[in-house]
């Protein structure tokens, strides 16, 4: 039988649990202070291991004890406490085995959560100390769901509601970046959390994927939470709500869901698309809304399209989502696509150079949600190969190819390189909204050489700058052309920046 790892040292053991037996035998009406070093030992783990769903306030956490195979972690409030359970409860678990070498287990407190009795003392140094063997069960603390319970009034089984979606921390407001795709919708997402029911009621809001309608939405229910932890708050897809409209009505449960949904202070409902071409849904929908509007109580709603262009949605619904504000987001600009990447970096602590964050930037133009992605897939590329996050690593992890043994192959990164030394100037002058010419004209050259070089359209090569259209583009291309036929020293400029990659290509 395997008990405690061998390797881990003996002034390390004496912290990872103390048997309820041990501690009455001697005394203590208390659980062990978890020692620092095996905590340290826990993050790490988790930032190298499980990279993606470290964040930076992890480092507020707080051990607050282990006993008996149970390590309890404080943290500062409800949603972190949920978000960490239901999404994080498996990897802490792991790395709390890895640091201590037994089978560990992690539950999540808040103050307010913890009893009243609980007092934490350091274990002595030399105290020999019991752990659970790695080989035998520990205890595992049940995982806290949001729910309603209500008897089924003929008797038979209860229906347990649960909320599908859980509040991630990272969408609050504080970290939504704002733009002038998505300035209106934030105004009205944050009246409404201030003012339920009385500001804009419904808040419609509509976009592709990606572009922070799901965020504010959280960020609503947040904020709300924080002024007023009593409020009644249900926040699902419209998968969810139509799934558990078919599951009470088929057993009978009706009075059961409209309880749930009615009497509540605010109703989000993600993705209420899904309503299309669902009747008898549509018309619960109906009623539950007017249930609520009549009462004053806020609906948030979110779609991919505006509802007039909803299909096969009831036009009472149509009308009744335009009685409050709909409004839009949109695919963000440069300028705010390099706030975004800044902003997720930040959330994740991690330190990103500002040309790292123009190459992100640019290299992904669609929406949040895919430099969400990216940033995450270098960070885990950075963990794997203990390096630190520069411009090559990002490269390679984004799928640049590597250059042919003997040939570098003429991307639009070499044409950028290239220029940038000539000019000595940033990746970001030249992705900026900036005009001077000492900008301006490496700019258009390098727009020139990749029209010349690469297959890219000119609406590629303008995304790549900044969002630029594809006539600014083509006045470029006609600029660099024109100035070379009539300026001799002009022409052997761009010459030479051409020379720099094409002699170093082998063409």
């Amino acid at each position: 039988m395997v008990g405690v790892r061998d390797d881990i040292n003996p002034r390390m053991i004496l912290a990872r649990g103390v048997g309820t037996d041990f501690i009455r035998a001697s005394g203590w009406d208390a659980m062990t202070k978890l020692d620092s070093a095996l905590w340290r030992d826990m993050i790490a783990h988790l930032r190298k291991r499980h990279a993606p769903i470290c964040r930076q306030w992890f480092d507020d956490l707080e051990p607050v004890g282990l006993d008996g195979g149970l390590l309890t972690i404080h943290t500062d409030n409800a949603i972190q406490k949920n978000y960490l359970q239901r999404q994080c409860r498996e990897q802490f678990n792991e790395a709390a085995q890895a640091a201590t070498g037994a089978l560990v287990a992690v539950q999540f407190v808040t103050p307010d959560a913890m009893p009243s009795s609980m007092t934490i003392q350091e274990a002595p140094i030399g105290q020999t100390t019991s752990t659970q063997p790695v080989n035998q069960p520990a205890a595992s603390a049940p995982t806290p769901t949001r729910t309603i319970e209500s008897a089924n009034p003929s008797g038979g089984s209860s229906t347990v509601f649960e909320d599908e979606l859980v509040l991630s921390p990272d969408y609050s407001f504080e970290n939504f970046v704002t733009g002038p795709g998505n300035d209106l919708a934030y105004a009205a997402a944050t009246a409404v959390a201030n003012q339920l029911g009385n500001a804009y009621n419904p808040l419609f809001i509509h976009g592709g994927v990606g572009l922070g309608k799901t965020h504010l939405l959280q960020a609503i229910c947040q904020k709300v939470l924080h002024d007023n932890p009593n409020a009644r708050i249900c926040y699902l897809s419209c998968e969810t709500f139509v799934n558990q409209f078919l599951d009470c009505v088929q057993k009978g449960q009706m009075s059961t869901f409209r309880d749930r949904y009615r009497h509540v202070d605010l109703l989000v409902i993600d993705d209420i698309q899904f309503l299309t071409n669902r009747d008898r849904s549509q018309e619960e929908f109906f009623h539950t809304f007017n249930a609520l509007y009549q009462n004053s109580k806020q609906i948030v709603l979110s779609s991919d399209r505006a509802p007039s262009e909803i299909p096969q949605l009831e036009e009472r619904l149509v009308s009744r989502f335009g009685w409050g504000l709909v409004t839009s987001v949109a695919k963000p600009d440069y300028e705010t696509r390099l706030a975004i990447v800044r902003a997720k970096a930040q959330v994740r602590g991690l330190e990103i150079s500002d040309d790292v964050i123009c190459y992100i930037a640019t290299r992904i133009d669609s929406n949040a949600r895919e430099m969400e992605g990216a940033i995450t897939t270098i960070q885990g590329h950075a963990a794997l190969q203990n390096k630190q996050i520069d411009l090559a690593l990002a490269r390679k992890a984004l799928g640049e190819q590597e250059p042919v043994a003997g040939k570098t192959q003429i991307t639009l990164q070499v044409i950028i390189d290239a220029v940038t030394r000539y000019y000595n100037v940033r990746l970001g002058d030249l992705q900026s909204k900036r005009r001077h010419k000492s900008i301006t004209e490496p700019r258009q050259i390098c727009m020139w050489l990749a029209r010349k070089h690469t297959r890219f359209s000119l609406e590629e090569i303008g995304g790549y700058f900044g969002g630029r259209d594809h006539t600014t583009v083509m006045h470029s291309i006609r600029t660099v052309e024109t100035r070379m036929g009539i300026e001799a020293v002009f022409a052997q400029q761009v010459n030479a920046v051409e020379e720099m990659f094409t002699q170093a290509s082998g063409g």
